[in-house]
């Protein structure tokens, strides 16, 4: 059976046929400036999400704002960014007037807003993910455009994405997407900072590499934001799991859309594996950014591996973090690079006392009758 069309070029972005679902990711500094909402700039925004819908596509919004509007209405410094509180706090006024004024904005236009406030656990919790992705489509099919922004108003360090970017290529996994588009305040990825003489914007990059990596910057140009171009080559990783494209371009210019779509000027992310090849389940737990626990496997496992095989214990050299049965688990290599997520088949100290045996000891290890793998293959991904 031949392989569905794919987007190749971004000018596909606004091709129904080719891109049904596009989620649109837009950051901080493009909604909020030193005077409050942008209301002009997202008006215009909105009136190409509305020529999108006409056109027959589905779209979904994750929008950043939150924290920098409600910081400027309860006059907090550092944009609300000082400490956890004063972020948890500009989260809670400023969500309300975010979202207020997406739903204004789509009402003009015809069309309904749906709210969604997510945490990392919401997505990195299986049950929790089919939960999300159940709402989207829902809502998705009845014609709304849902506007998801993280929960930042319960949200901590430890349990947030941190930055929209991951958030939005999560989101697109979550909802069967075709394509992301972040529109932040940069045109793309460059091949060295912006900054320097003879940057060279790189139109289409397929697979994200050890040298796309080493192009990109950890800062946010405004200084509002969370993320820089490394947490938006972070977003590419994930949305390549789905075979999901991902576009980054630049939304501080009038009609950011158009601009990208028809002018071509962005970065355009090509996923080295269709969505045929990408397993629903794989693509949720690549994606994942919290995992339990380590396992450091040698040269002979790795290997095997990369070639399709589950991790059995004999290949096992170490064991990091408390863990239990059903957890997920980052697989690295004996150089210390993380090769695979799977969810693991043991906990951490059953683990860590069948390291390195052969399949014959493990029941006079154990106790009981082994499991046939540490890891196994239909419950790991590769990254």
């Amino acid at each position: 059976m031949p392989e569905t069309p794919r987007l190749s070029r971004l000018s596909d972005l606004a091709d129904s046929t080719l891109c049904p679902l596009l989620v649109i990711k837009v950051g901080s500094a493009l909604l909020v400036d030193g005077q409050g909402a942008r209301r002009q700039w997202l008006t215009e925004l909105v009136a190409e999400i509305a020529a999108a819908k006409q056109r027959g596509q589905k779209v979904i919004v994750v929008s950043s704002g939150a924290i920098a509007l409600g910081a400027r209405r309860l006059g907090l410094d550092k944009g609300g960014r000082g400490s956890l509180a004063d972020a948890q706090a500009a989260a809670a006024v400023g969500q309300i007037a975010l979202s207020g004024l997406w739903a204004e904005l789509l009402a003009a236009h015809g069309l309904s807003a749906a709210q969604l406030l997510l945490t990392l656990e919401d997505l990195e919790d299986r049950r929790r993910y089919l939960n999300v992705t159940a709402t989207l489509t829902r809502l998705l099919d009845a014609g709304a455009v849902p506007v998801i922004n993280e929960n930042d108003s319960v949200a901590t360090q430890e349990i947030r994405f941190g930055d929209n970017d991951r958030l939005a290529a999560r989101v697109a996994q979550a909802a069967r997407a075709d394509a992301v588009l972040l529109l932040s305040d940069v045109d793309g990825l460059y091949d060295r900072h912006p900054s320097e003489p003879g940057a060279t914007l790189l139109p289409v990059v397929t697979g994200v590499t050890d040298d796309i990596r080493a192009m990109a910057s950890p800062v946010s140009g405004s200084g509002m934001g969370s993320g820089g171009m490394i947490s938006k080559l972070q977003a590419a990783e994930i949305a390549e799991l789905a075979g999901i494209a991902l576009a980054i371009g630049n939304g501080t210019k009038d009609q950011p859309i158009a601009r990208v779509v028809e002018q071509g000027i962005a970065t355009l992310f090509l996923p080295r594996a269709s969505r045929a090849s990408a397993a629903a389940r794989k693509a949720w737990l690549g994606g994942r950014l919290r995992l339990k626990g380590t396992l450091i496997v040698d040269a002979g496992a790795a290997r095997a591996l990369r070639e399709g095989a589950s991790l059995l214990a004999a290949g096992l050299s170490g064991v990091d973090g408390q863990f239990s049965r059903g957890d997920a688990v980052a697989i690295k290599g004996p150089e210390g690079a993380v090769i695979a997520h799977g969810l693991c088949e043991y906990d951490a100290s059953e683990c860590a006392a069948l390291k390195g045996q052969k399949s014959a000891q493990h029941a006079a290890i154990l106790g009981y009758a082994p499991r046939p793998a540490i890891v196994h293959r239909d419950q790991m991904v590769m990254v």
